[in-house]
């Protein structure tokens, strides 16, 4: 009996030793690969928007934190409301690891809320690195649009800029015109929240839709210092503290019907993940891993987070593992739902 005790102590010793070591080689193989190349980030929006300014975040700190401390590059890549992004990451990067997307939540949610065929690729395939943030998403409109209250906008009508379908700008505006009957005028084709917020600024539209909190307060911030911008409402299923405080509503509570809010709620659960950075299908596991790795370490790197509160970006990271859990979650909603929250956002002049 000791000695059949002393042969399982053993075999267990030789495979902890064997697990180890095949670790150890994989990290060496991780390192090899990312040793002396360049990483690159590629962001589905033009510069100077939210995702352009969390991915240049990221790219001056994802590099120490990889195996091997590759260079970090970030190039944009704007286009129909970053699906161009994203078919290029899915059909056209090298699947080795060393092109990573920052696309928008909606690109995620595409084939679920929007035409499949359109698409070139399969966003639930992905494999997913992590989000940077869950964001308040908010409506916002120039004070001197008249229009105190979301409920004002049910009799009286402004004009909102937005990019393209799938975006959040396009889409959000679009749900509350059919599904709660708000009076948006909405002017699409802006190719993205940097040039609608010119427009703004200009007058040539009176509001916006389906902006991130966080980063419009950091680079507008004389927008609200002088009150010539206000958030309207808040498009998320649960409140902001900042605008919570400020008493800023959720839109829900403008809802009449218990489906009108569940279709509220389905559409609003991407917000979770605000924004999600990707990988190709076919990447190898230990590429996957390492990134993911890496990408938490640096979203939690104490120079990244004084940095972020610095230029006042909020950072809650989600782990890439738990961020497929959630996509998987979502994909697998019951279709009767799904039909209605797509008809609700198709946008009809």
């Amino acid at each position: 009996m000791k000695g059949l005790v002393g042969l399982r102590h053993l075999v267990a010793v030789g495979l902890a030793a064997a697990l180890v070591g095949g670790a150890a080689r994989a990290q060496d193989g991780v390192a090899s690969f990312y040793k002396g190349r360049t990483l690159t980030i590629v962001v589905g929006s033009s510069p100077g928007g939210g995702y352009d300014l969390y991915s240049r975040l990221l790219g001056r700190f994802l590099g120490r934190h990889v195996p091997g401390n590759p260079t970090t590059l970030v190039q944009n890549m704007p286009g129909a409301a970053s699906n161009v992004a994203a078919a290029y990451v899915y059909n056209v990067a090298p699947k080795d690891g060393s092109v990573m997307g920052a696309i928008f939540m909606g690109a995620v949610v595409e084939p679920l809320f929007g035409e499949a065929r359109r698409s070139t690729h399969d966003t639930a395939k992905f494999n997913y690195i992590g989000n940077a943030n869950s964001d308040a998403y908010v409506c916002l409109v120039r004070t001197d649009a008249g229009v105190n209250s979301l409920g004002d906008l049910f009799t009286r009508e402004i004009v909102m800029g937005a990019s393209a379908e799938g975006a959040s700008t396009r889409d959000f505006p679009s749900l509350l015109k059919n599904l709660l009957g708000v009076k948006f005028k909405i002017v699409a084709g802006y190719p993205g929240t940097r040039e609608i917020n010119l427009a703004m600024e200009k007058g040539e539209v009176q509001g916006a839709c389906g902006e991130t909190w966080s980063s419009v307060a950091a680079t507008y911030p004389a927008w609200f210092r002088d009150k010539l911008v206000k958030p309207l409402v808040q498009e998320s299923n649960v409140g902001y503290p900042e605008l919570d405080r400020m008493g800023v509503p959720l839109s829900k509570e403008f809802a009449k019907t218990a489906e009108q809010k569940q279709i509220l709620d389905l559409v609003y659960s991407q917000t979770t993940f605000g924004r999600p950075y990707v990988v190709a299908p076919g990447v190898p596991a230990e590429q996957v891993e390492a990134l993911r790795k890496a990408f938490m370490a640096a979203m939690t790197d104490p120079d990244l987070v004084a940095e972020a509160k610095r230029i006042n970006l909020d950072i809650a990271p989600i782990p890439g593992e738990e961020l497929q859990t959630l996509i998987a979650r979502l994909y697998a909603t019951p279709q009767d739902v799904v039909d209605k929250a797509k008809a609700a956002l198709v946008y009809k002049p």
